[in-house]
């Protein structure tokens, strides 16, 4: 490709990152501006019996205040789960649930209204943990009155194919192995924030850190009764995201109402600690998973029971809780395979989508007892994994749809890279090799809303001035779909990046996109974006076609020039543009991406479709100080099948990104309660992984040929997370010869699993 694909590409935005020029929510500033702050609830479950904001009305800065019933149209990011209100209506789930909410003309004075705001509460029995929340109890102690069956189960999804029970039972070899998980938090860098302005003409602008403004425009106009065409949704550069930015939150609609009540522009700033309170992290998990497998070592069968703590309300959990077991399917063939996972509800707050949704603790635990499948058939694990693998253009057994695969080539060229053969189990005592493989989707081949609508639209226009302005929905949070956007438009006009704008993520300007994702965008927005521009280059050729009286198919775009391979055209991007627009003004084209029909006619056969997945695998280098169970991640090999990889530069960034944030769930970070109350809800106590702690990385991109991406591209954001944290785990026993069925793996549980190992000794 003579264009900027394929090519290393700084982000288009990075100069303004770096200088301090880039525009936050934070950042945005109105004459006249009120601040909000929010009254949190100190119970963990409990009836609201009265609220008496008198004295709070009184203090002099006070401009309104609101509470649960002002705001009583409950909502969710899943139609099907709408459980969620602004603030809480009757009563509290968790510790931080808002009560109360003041705008003020300072943060101080919101702040002190706050604490003169009374509210009388009546205790109610709490759930703490998600085995107490499967016991049946009283409609009273329900923490929400639809869980069925008079629990507090939220959801259980179940699919069996086959008879995975009976195929383990008869297999050669089997395992069965209990996991349990952390839950953990996004730790993006820019706290929540969120401005709202209510417009003259009876309009609503809100500006805010947000992943999906689409979904917060459609359910701004749901809780607050306005039509959906008088809500504008601007995203602007956001900090960071994981997936903690990818639900409506209630911060973004109090906000706005305060600000319709008022007739006056309201920010509202989180703290680090509120960013913790609202959570929407990984789920913590409890797992029961049994794999069996023949003497030649081809895996048999599969059956896993999970049980998943969500939390106060739903947020993404019924998508959660199928792709704990759906997303088994890959990268393996599995004919004999099923699973059963219970989301349950506790007073905690509620658990959501982060990077590699619903699919890392899973991952974790498959390969690790497929590392013990191998070490019982006395068979490598890098071959065994390699007998196993699904082959391109195929169907798994839940009628999930494999086009390109390059899980092989990602697994021989870890293999290659970190000398395993030479060195897998022949390091010296302390010191190990871990191996394991991924698979993730790119995109949801389904809309969370469901609806005859393209997944995403991108228009194109080119004006007098010969710039071309791209207009998507899409949001970029850091992950590069702006500079995406401008390479794909500058490849097919052939022109220079520097003549493409984009105008992104504003509910006003562009058009519809569902937000960043599943790993959608690079697939589904990209393939918009390529429909457009190649539109608007063929109307441009048309045009030119008939001018200059050529054929069409001589005619040439590159390098900001217009010719033909006989050099009977050759003018510059200018000249041409000022034939084609001549007598008509502005060019636009439209482009959009609609999935292809997938899946099967069962219950349950939605989750985990995608037009594509993505395939890694990776090695793991590690130390164990046996005396003080200190892990130390020396080194990580990475290779990952991300199709063609559009922006290099970008594709190694998101693998390095999963590395770090996978050696974070792996051995330090974990979500710390007790009675509900957050011990570590600051980045002190939250043990993110320094850059001390960050290991060498040596990332290898593996392109296979998606034929039905754009250029051949698939995902690279998420998909590179899921063998990070099993590599670490195999690793660990390699070293000193214990298995870690419990993450974080910290240094109390790996001296005591090196002590119970010398006891059986």
């Amino acid at each position: 490709m003579s264009g900027p694909i394929g090519k290393r590409t700084p982000y288009i935005e990075a100069v303004q990152k770096v200088t301090g020029q880039a525009q936050f929510a934070e950042d945005f500033q109105f004459s006249n501006m009120l601040y909000v702050k929010f009254l949190r609830s100190p119970h963990t479950h409990a009836k609201i019996l009265n609220i008496n904001y008198s004295n709070a009305e009184k203090l002099a800065g006070v401009c309104a205040i609101s509470i649960g019933t002002d705001l009583p149209i409950p909502f969710g990011v899943l139609p099907i789960s709408p459980d969620e209100t602004a603030m809480a209506v009757n009563k509290v789930r968790y510790i931080g649930e808002i009560v109360a909410a003041v705008a003020a003309e300072s943060e101080k004075t919101a702040h002190e209204a706050c604490n003169l705001i009374e509210v009388e509460y009546e205790i109610i029995n709490d759930y703490l943990e998600p085995e107490d929340s499967l016991i049946d109890c009283s409609p009273d102690e329900q923490i929400h009155s639809h869980s069925k069956n008079g629990t507090n189960i939220h959801k259980v999804a179940e699919l069996y194919f086959n008879d995975p029970k009976k195929a383990i039972e008869n297999s050669d070899v089997s395992c069965t192995r209990k996991f349990k998980f952390a839950g953990v938090t996004h730790g993006f860098t820019e706290p929540h924030a969120t401005v709202a302005k209510w417009n003259d003409d009876e309009t609503l602008t809100v500006i805010t850190a947000t992943q999906v403004p689409h979904y917060l425009q459609k359910y701004l106009s749901k809780v607050l009764e306005i039509p959906l065409h008088k809500i504008r949704v601007i995203k602007p550069v956001v900090g960071g995201g994981f997936g903690g930015k990818s639900d409506p939150f209630p911060h973004e609609i109090i906000t706005s109402y305060l600000s319709i009540k008022t007739h006056r522009p309201v920010k509202c700033v989180f703290t680090r600690e509120e960013v913790f309170i609202s959570n929407h992290g990984r789920h913590p998990t409890k797992m029961t998973l049994s794999v069996g497998a023949d003497k030649k070592g081809m895996i048999t069968g599969l059956d896993t029971d999970i049980v998943i703590d969500g939390g106060s309300y739903g947020s993404f959990g019924v998508v959660t809780s199928y792709y704990n077991g759906v997303l088994l399917q890959g990268p393996y063939r599995i004919n004999e395979f099923g699973f059963t996972t219970t989301r349950t509800y506790t007073n905690k707050p509620q658990c959501g989508a982060m990077r590699g949704h619903g699919a890392v603790n899973p991952r974790y635990a498959m390969e690790v007892v497929i590392d013990e499948l191998s070490q019982s058939l006395k068979m490598d694990p890098c071959d065994f994994r390699e007998k196993n693998f699904l082959p391109a253009n195929t169907l798994t057994v839940g009628q999930l749809r494999i086009t390109s695969n390059g899980v092989l080539d990602c697994l021989k060229a870890v293999r290659k890279k970190s000398a395993w053969d030479k060195r897998y189990g022949k390091l010296p005592a302390g010191r190990g090799l871990g191996i394991a493989c991924g698979f993730f989707i790119s995109g949801s081949a389904l809309p969370i809303n469901w609806n005859r609508y393209p997944q995403t639209v991108v228009h194109t226009k080119l004006d007098f001035d010969g710039r071309v302005v791209v207009f998507s929905g899409a949001s970029d949070i850091g992950q590069g779909s702006d500079t995406m956007l401008v390479q794909i438009a500058a490849e097919e006009l052939g022109i220079t990046m520097d003549r493409v704008q984009v105008e992104v993520a504003d509910t006003k300007l562009t058009p519809v996109d569902l937000g960043s994702y599943s790993s959608r965008v690079t697939f589904m927005v990209g393939n918009a974006a390529k429909s457009a521009s190649i539109k608007l280059r063929d109307e441009l050729i048309k045009t030119i076609s008939r001018e200059k009286k050529v054929k069409p198919e001589l005619i040439k775009f590159e390098n900001n020039r217009i010719f033909t391979v006989d050099n009977s055209i050759n003018m510059s991007w200018d000249e041409g543009v000022e034939i084609c627009l001549a007598g008509r003004g502005s060019i636009v084209a439209m482009g959009y991406y609609i999935s292809p029909k997938l899946g099967g006619k069962f219950k349950g056969s939605g989750a985990g479709l995608s037009p594509s997945y993505s395939f890694g695998a990776f090695v793991s280098e590690v130390s164990v100080d046996s005396k003080t169970g200190a892990v130390k991640v020396e080194k990580v090999w990475g290779a990952h099948d991300c199709g063609k990889a559009l922006n290099p530069l970008a594709v190694e960034g998101q693998i390095e990104g999963s590395i770090h944030m996978g050696l974070g769930q792996a051995v330090s970070e974990e979500l710390v309660y007790e009675n509900g109350q957050f011990l570590n809800s600051n980045f002190i106590d939250y043990k993110i992984p320094s850059t001390m702690d960050t290991p060498e990385m040596d990332i290898t991109i593996i392109e296979s040929d998606e034929q039905e991406g754009p250029y051949g591209a698939k995902e690279a954001g998420e998909g590179p997370i899921h063998p990070v944290l099993p590599a670490i785990g195999n690793a660990v026993f390699d070293a000193v010869g214990i298995r870690m069925y419990e993450l974080p793996i910290t240094p109390d549980k790996v001296l005591k699993a090196i002590q119970d190992k010398n006891k059986c000794q």
